[in-house]
C-alpha cells in the first residue's frame, strides 16, 4: 500500500543515490551504453510508472534534479509501449492499492525481460516482487510514518551500502513482502516488513518498501 502521509521530502536523498547506483560497476550500470536509450534532447530517460502515488511528480522531479531526464507514464501502458520508449531505467511508484485487491494494478512479468534497470518503491516494490515470484502477504503488522529500518550487514547490496545500520524511514503499507524473488538479495528489514529492500545486481533490479 502506498504512502498516504507526509514523507515526500525524504524522496530526494535515495533518488540522488539511485542515479549513480547502477553506474557503479559493469554488473550494475544505470545508464548502459548498450541500451542506446535517449530522451528529450537526446538524453537518457528514466520513466516513472505511476500506480497512483501522491509523489509520482516529486519522484520524477528528483530524478531530473539529479541530472537525468524523467517522465511519468500510467501503469496501464503496455510493455511494448514502455520498451518502445527505450528508457534507460524504470521506477515503479507507490500507490494506494493492495496487490490482492480486485482490479489492483499489476506489473507484467515480461517487463523484466528487456534488460532495463527497474527500481520499485512501496506498492511498486510489492508488485515487482509478486510479478517475479516473490511472496506478498498481509501480516497484520502494518507500518505508517517514521519506522526503524535495519540494513542487513552481510548483504552484497549496493544501494544501502555505507548507510547507518539502523535508520528511520517513512513507511505506509499494510501488505509486506515476506519472501524475495529468486536471485534477489535482501538488504534491509523492519518489524513489519521482513523484506524491506532487495537487489538483484546481475539483472539491475532493486526496490524498497519505504519511501526514500
Amino acid at each position: 500500500m502506498a504512502a498516504v502521509g507526509g514523507g515526500g521530502r525524504r524522496i530526494g536523498g535515495t533518488i540522488r543515490k539511485l542515479i549513480p547506483w547502477l553506474a557503479l560497476s559493469t554488473k550494475a550500470r544505470f545508464v548502459s551504453d548498450a541500451t542506446g536509450a535517449r530522451g528529450a534532447g537526446d538524453n537518457p530517460t528514466v520513466l516513472v510508472i505511476d500506480f497512483g502515488a501522491q509523489y509520482a511528480q516529486l519522484i520524477a522531479r528528483r530524478v531530473r534534479e539529479a541530472g537525468v531526464y524523467s517522465e511519468i507514464v500510467p501503469h496501464t501502458a503496455s510493455v511494448g509501449e514502455i520498451v518502445a520508449r527505450q528508457p534507460a531505467a524504470l521506477i515503479l511508484s507507490g500507490g494506494p492499492s493492495s496487490v490482492y485487491a480486485e482490479g489492483a494494478p499489476s506489473v507484467d512479468p515480461d517487463l523484466f525481460k528487456h534488460d532495463i534497470p527497474v527500481f520499485g518503491i512501496c506498492y511498486g516494490f510489492q508488485a515487482m516482487a509478486q510479478a517475479l515470484g516473490g511472496v506478498v502477504e498481509r501480516t497484520g503488522l502494518a507500518e505508517f510514518g517514521g519506522t526503524k529500518l535495519t540494513v542487513v550487514p552481510s548483504s552484497e547490496g549496493v544501494l544501502l551500502k555505507d548507510l547507518p545500520p539502523q535508520q528511520s524511514v517513512w513507511m505506509s503499507h499494510g501488505d509486506s513482502v515476506t519472501r524475495a524473488p529468486s536471485g534477489f538479495t535482501v538488504t534491509a528489514a523492519s518489524d513489519g516488513a521482513p523484506v524491506a529492500a532487495f537487489e538483484d545486481l546481475d539483472r539491475r533490479l532493486a526496490g524498497v518498501q519505504f519511501h526514500p
